[in-house]
């Protein structure tokens, strides 16, 4: 049987995980608005990009959009990588391939 990678595995991840894979490779959203589509608080939402990050799943910059601080979050390479080996592995579950039968 195929494992789930746990660090996509928890919900909140998936969510941001699956969030961010929608974006074009390289594209970066805003936490805020990222936030808002999540409907996660800030600290929440911190905490698993946290995780995210640590695994190489995310990559976080934070720059000034004139005098405003701005914290931008985009799916890295690796991390678009687990999360399509993670949807394999979701359907491989959900779809297994038809045993034979005994005889």
């Amino acid at each position: 049987m195929t494992e789930l990678d746990p660090v996509i595995h928890a919900q909140a991840r998936l969510r941001v995980v699956a969030s961010l894979s929608a974006l074009s490779e390289g594209d970066r959203i805003a936490f805020p608005r990222l936030q808002e589509l999540l409907a996660m608080t800030a600290g929440n939402l911190s905490v698993h990009l946290r995780k995210l990050e640590d695994a190489g799943y995310v990559e976080i910059s934070k720059t000034h959009r004139g005098r405003t601080p701005a914290t931008l979050v985009r799916l890295s390479r690796r991390g678009r990588l687990a999360f399509e080996e993670y949807t394999e592995a979701i359907r491989a579950l959900l779809d297994p391939a038809p045993s034979k039968e005994l005889s």
